[in-house]
């Protein structure tokens, strides 16, 4: 049985991580939220202690690492806003333990090689979740396109609507400079998703940015991809508004549907029994959708005829 802390016990996520270190056999030692409405740790960890200030958080874990106690942490689940995760990593680290951390791991590329430096200071690993690499549905795509003809191009739209309240852009989620956009907040998972399967992309075009939506175009070494997110509910199809329906998902590849709307449940748990195991992606791996994040949050808009039906008028 391995301890656990956690920065983040409010989150939206954070409730898939208390699920994944209980169902590991793992123990949860302290949990971290600057806010008290937590009481979702009572269904997993009700004995654990919970702090809502930082210091003492950080206080409490060292001191555990000094005494050589045997609640000491092996590992720090991070949670907590995107713009936060670079120093809460840098934390775990330094307090002797390794980092599972949520998407986006970092939101500049550039951070990436610093947190490698630390990692080599501190002997322990970073990883994070890439929970789309563990679906069944996924893990077989990767394996048709790496058989296909090396000439082969897929045409490929993705389409991500999942509708938030006026309260997203009051959070943090809502800052640019907090979450990254829509593009590290949202798209990453996909992101990720497409450049293990089809390579690095070599091309990234921006044709809309906006506080609830963005779009572009990109080419992969074997995918053309029209790619639209949205966070807002006017942009679902009328079927979906008719049946009461808020989120609309789609991957299409060559004008067949990708279906994969089932088995999201339960792979955090397999992300975090695959860390456990030795075999988690670390920070590395997380690379190419940061640079692809990060490229659209600064990019010029253009207008192309290979805009995404989703754009008005495209």
């Amino acid at each position: 049985m391995l301890n656990f802390a956690l920065i983040g016990a409010g989150g939206y996520i954070a409730p898939r991580h208390f699920k994944a270190i209980r169902e590991t056999g793992n123990h949860l030692v302290a949990a971290f939220d600057k806010n008290d409405s937590v009481g979702i740790i009572d269904s997993h960890y009700p004995e654990a202690e919970y702090f809502i200030e930082f210091e003492r958080f950080e206080s409490y874990l060292e001191n555990l690492k000094r005494q050589k106690s045997k609640d000491a942490v092996d590992y720090i689940s991070i949670t907590s806003p995107n713009y936060l995760h670079d120093s809460h990593m840098r934390t775990a680290l330094r307090l002797g333990a390794n980092a599972i951390c949520e998407k986006p791991l970092v939101l500049h590329a550039s951070q990436i090689d610093a947190l490698h430096e630390v990692e080599k200071e501190t002997g322990k690993r970073i990883s994070t979740i890439l929970q789309l690499r563990h679906h069944p549905v996924i893990i077989a795509l990767k394996e048709k396109v790496s058989k296909a003809p090396k000439e082969k191009i897929y045409d490929i739209d993705l389409t991500y609507i999942t509708s938030r309240g006026k309260w997203y852009f009051v959070s943090w989620k809502g800052d640019i400079l907090k979450s990254g956009g829509l593009a590290s907040n949202i798209g990453i998972h996909f992101f990720d998703m497409l450049s293990w399967i089809f390579g690095n992309v070599k091309t990234n075009q921006v044709h809309m940015n906006e506080s609830s939506k963005c779009a572009g175009y990109m080419e992969f070494e074997k995918a053309r991809v029209r790619w639209f997110l949205s966070v807002d509910y006017n942009d679902n199809p009328e079927t979906v508004k008719k049946k009461g329906q808020r989120t609309f998902r789609s991957i299409t590849i060559d004008n067949e549907e990708l279906e994969f709307s089932e088995g999201f449940t339960d792979l955090h748990t397999v992300s975090y029994k695959e860390i456990l195991e030795g075999r988690g992606y670390g920070i590395l791996d997380a690379r190419e959708s940061i640079v692809i994040a990060e490229a659209i949050r600064y990019a010029p808009i253009v207008k192309s005829s290979d805009a995404h039906p989703f754009i008005k008028g495209a």
